[in-house]
């Protein structure tokens, strides 16, 4: 009762080289099969409803930005991502929290030296997310979070003002430094 491969060989034999070649360009093979989405597409509507109702974690701190870093550097800084601490998957270390700070000219010397105050209060006003660290990123920052003391246009100079600016720089030739003493000098009056 045993399978006999001579047998089955005798009956029907392989066909040749060029008749599989033959074969293969009459048939149509299948397309292969695509891969599965990802998971993430099927979850990132609900995602996305989940940040409209809760908002995200960095948006919490925004109104509150003025209290958490104080009204001088508030002009200066905003706060652009917080990086939540969680578990790595192989070891189980916690990676700490960071929360990234966008802050505008020298005012990150200051930053970096009140990183232990301002991370205090941060972690007060976030409640369960404790943030070790600040990363701070120099770079230009919107006003439009700061609220409507920062955000409202101060009135022009006078005609006086603008005479008197323009006189000062009447031995200085027209280049880009020109310009940029001219609003440096604009909004210097402004804040008088």
């Amino acid at each position: 009762m045993g399978f006999s491969y001579t047998w089955v060989m005798s009956r029907h034999p392989l066909p040749s080289a060029a008749e599989v070649a033959e074969i293969l360009g009459r048939k149509r093979t299948r397309a292969p099969r695509r891969p599965p989405p990802p998971a993430s597409w099927a979850l990132r509507d609900y995602v996305k409803a989940l940040d409209k109702r809760f908002g995200k974690p960095h948006h919490r701190l925004a109104p509150h930005w003025r209290e958490i870093v104080g009204e001088t550097l508030a002009r200066h800084t905003e706060p652009v991502r917080l990086i939540q601490p969680r578990a790595d998957k192989a070891g189980g270390a916690i990676r700490e929290g960071v929360l990234e700070i966008r802050v505008d000219g020298p005012a990150a010397a200051i930053v970096q030296h009140q990183a232990p105050d301002i991370l205090a209060r941060v972690n007060l006003v976030l409640g369960h997310t404790p943030v070790q660290r600040l990363r701070i990123v120099q770079g230009p920052i919107t006003r439009r979070e700061m609220g409507p003391a920062y955000s409202a246009k101060r009135p022009p100079l006078d005609a006086a003002q603008e005479a008197e600016l323009a006189a000062s720089l009447a031995n200085v030739p027209e280049t880009p430094l020109k310009a940029a003493l001219l609003k440096l000098g604009r909004a210097v009056l402004r804040g008088r």
